[in-house]
Parts: C-alpha cells; sequence; structure tokens
C-alpha cells in the first residue's frame, strides 16, 4: 500500500534523520521522481524478506540439523538455496564454522561485498577503511574495539569476500541451549555473530 502522508506523524515528532528521509521522499514523490508503492515495496523487502533475521534461521537450523550443517559446510549456497533464500549479493556463499579454537572473520578488503540476501545491509562500519584495513592486519584489536576478547590460544582467521564469493560465519551454539527450538535459536544470532565480530547471544540476554 502507498504511503499516505496525511496519516503520518508530523515530522516534528520524528527523530532528525527520519524527518530528512520523510521529506525527501515527499519532495521526489511530489516531483513525480519516485512512485511511493516502490518505496513501500523496497522498505519491505528489507524488514521482511532480507536482513539478518533470515540468516539468523540459516544458523539456528545448523545448530539443530547436523545433516544441514554437513550440507552447509559442503555446499553453502544450496544449502541456503533450500530454505529458501537467494538473491542479489548472495548467488555464491561459503560458511565457515567458529570452534572451540578458531574464530573467524569476515572483511572485503577491496570494497565492501557483502551477502545481502541473508544478512540484510551491510553496517556503515563495515564499509569502513579502517575496518577493511585493520581487520587483516590486527584482527584481534578490532574484535576487541567490538568488545570481543579472545584468548590468545584461539586461532582468528580472515575471511576475504570478493564478487564471487561471500562468507556466513556460524558462531558457537551458546551453552544452555538443548532444549530450544529453532525458531528461539535464532534470536540468538546476531548480524555481528554473522560477520564474526560478536558471538551468539546466551539465553538469558537474549
Amino acid at each position: 500500500m502507498a504511503h499516505d502522508h496525511d496519516d503520518h506523524h508530523h515530522d516534528n515528532e520524528l527523530d532528525p534523520m527520519a524527518a530528512r528521509v520523510r521529506a525527501l521522499e515527499t519532495i521526489l514523490t511530489q516531483k513525480g521522481l519516485v512512485d511511493p508503492a516502490a518505496i513501500d515495496a523496497i522498505v519491505e523487502t528489507y524488514e521482511t524478506k532480507v536482513g539478518p533475521h533470515i540468516g539468523a534461521k540459516v544458523v539456528a537450523k545448523a545448530w539443530s540439523d547436523p545433516q544441514f550443517a554437513d550440507w552447509l559446510k559442503r555446499d553453502a549456497t544450496a544449502a541456503i538455496a533450500s530454505l529458501g533464500i537467494s538473491g542479489r549479493q548472495g548467488e555464491h556463499m561459503q560458511a565457515v564454522f567458529n570452534t572451540a579454537d578458531t574464530h573467524n572473520l569476515v572483511v572485503c578488503t577491496l570494497c565492501s561485498c557483502y551477502p545481502w540476501s541473508v544478512l540484510g545491509l551491510p553496517p556503515v562500519w563495515y564499509k569502513s577503511p579502517p575496518y577493511r584495513s585493520r581487520a587483516v592486519i590486527d584482527p584481534r584489536g578490532v574484535l576487541a574495539e567490538f568488545d570481543l576478547v579472545l584468548p590468545e590460544t584461539t586461532n582468528i582467521r580472515v575471511w576475504d569476500s570478493t564478487a564471487e564469493l561471500r562468507y556466513l560465519v556460524i558462531p558457537l551454539r551458546p551453552d544452555g541451549t538443548d532444549a530450544l527450538s529453532e525458531a528461539q535459536l535464532a534470536k540468538l544470532v546476531t548480524r555481528d555473530a554473522m560477520i564474526g565480530t560478536g558471538i551468539a547471544l546466551a539465553p538469558e540476554a537474549a
């Protein structure tokens, strides 16, 4: 359904960024440069059809289903597609699994290749030159800046995404989650955990 601007709250009730977006949308619509229905479709896509919650479902199924986890290791593209997930910048995927002694971190040093269909819009910091360079040079230091301090004995493996191949980190399953359903497990999986700058939430944190 197209936006009905008369039904929206006044812009002075919005935060500054939302007010600016609303004003720009109104101007472009009035000039006939954009179709409100098209904007609605884009918003709906990124709110419901793509986003970190999609990747979280993949991780939760890998935690719950050993056969799916094995498939994900062998052919992540096909395994993910079997769940009805596909789309732009998600055609060729590789899943990398964290273990007790290895932590995986994803970066794109050349640009900002990112699995949009699985994780949604990339965070601003993922595109930033400091992250793209330091994640390779000093991954342990970068993780510490995300408040993720790993033991010195933990090996950190950095994966460099390209236009041909994008990576999805499968974080370690938190302790105390044996009785949880896939839907409940998915709530423990954050976007950062699937990039490698975070870990899955403990049940009490979720």
